[in-house]
């Protein structure tokens, strides 16, 4: 079986490294790229410059507050493209607005997730997100 590829659209270094060891010890074989902006995201997507060569992603876990351009408005790029819009997107962000939320799926999020505050229950989480999107669910082949 093929890695699974993951990107990971986050700016925060902590949470970063804490869904990457989380992810790694893992039973599924992944492969994470990680962008730190929205802008970034859309030129890593979008397979422009220094990215030409990536692979696109079986699976995003997107924050909401991102500089550049912040989630909200890249998920709504990736699903109003016709190559991107089947990869599955997990909205994993701080936020617990309610705005937030709706506007998430009002983008076509496959999901929304507040990230926890304690570390172990952030951990689980992360591990719960690769249980049921890698695990369990069956991702689109490209």
């Amino acid at each position: 079986m093929k890695p699974i590829n993951i990107l990971l659209v986050e700016d925060n270094e902590g949470d970063i490294l804490l869904t990457s060891e989380a992810l790694m010890e893992g039973k599924v074989q992944i492969t994470l790229a990680v962008v730190k902006d929205g802008w970034e995201a859309l030129i890593y997507l979008e397979k422009r410059a220094q990215y030409k060569n990536v692979e696109t992603p079986d699976l995003i876990l997107l924050d909401v507050n991102l500089p550049k351009m912040n989630g909200h408005e890249l998920l709504k790029n990736i699903k109003s493209n016709e190559n991107l819009k089947q990869i599955p997107v997990i909205i994993l962000t701080t936020s617990t607005s309610e705005t937030d939320v709706l506007l998430s799926y009002k983008n076509h999020a496959n999901c929304y997730i507040s990230k926890p505050v304690d570390v172990n229950d952030f951990l689980k989480v992360v591990a719960s997100i690769e249980n049921f999107w890698i695990t369990v669910v069956r991702l689109p082949t490209q």
